[in-house]
């Protein structure tokens, strides 16, 4: 299961801790309702159609058409992105429809290169020069 988040916030550096919303009637809500580690990916500005996948209902997210193999904790980790992080939930916090997930960072790699994936305005844009 995943699914592509529009909003990604960085909560503290000791520890090392993440929060963003998921909807409590998404597909993906469930899983992450009772998920002990999650996967965060930054996508590159080259990976408009990957973001797309993973925010459509239905997709086969983790097909053959994605770059993928199991990461640390079992959670998938996709290939190709600009970082990933493999990470510890913390917190579910109710927040209206939504619940705001808090996970603490146990692993991950920042070595991808390229620029970063955005979310402005209802679609997807890379960073102007």
């Amino acid at each position: 299961m995943g699914f592509t988040a529009t909003s990604l916030n960085s909560v503290a550096a000791e520890p090392p801790l993440i929060s963003f919303g998921v909807g409590t009637s998404s597909s993906s809500w469930p899983v992450i309702a009772e998920a002990g580690h999650i996967g965060v990916h930054i996508l590159g500005e080259h990976q408009r159609e990957l973001a797309a996948t993973f925010a459509r209902s239905g997709a086969d997210r983790f097909g053959p058409s994605t770059d993928w193999r199991s990461g640390p904790e079992g959670v998938p980790v996709l290939g190709g992105v600009l970082a990933w992080l493999v990470c510890r939930v913390v917190a579910r916090v109710p927040a209206g429809d939504h619940r705001i997930v808090i996970a603490q960072a146990v692993a991950g790699d920042p070595a991808g290169g390229g620029r970063p994936l955005l979310y402005h305005q209802g679609r997807f844009t890379a960073l102007r020069d």
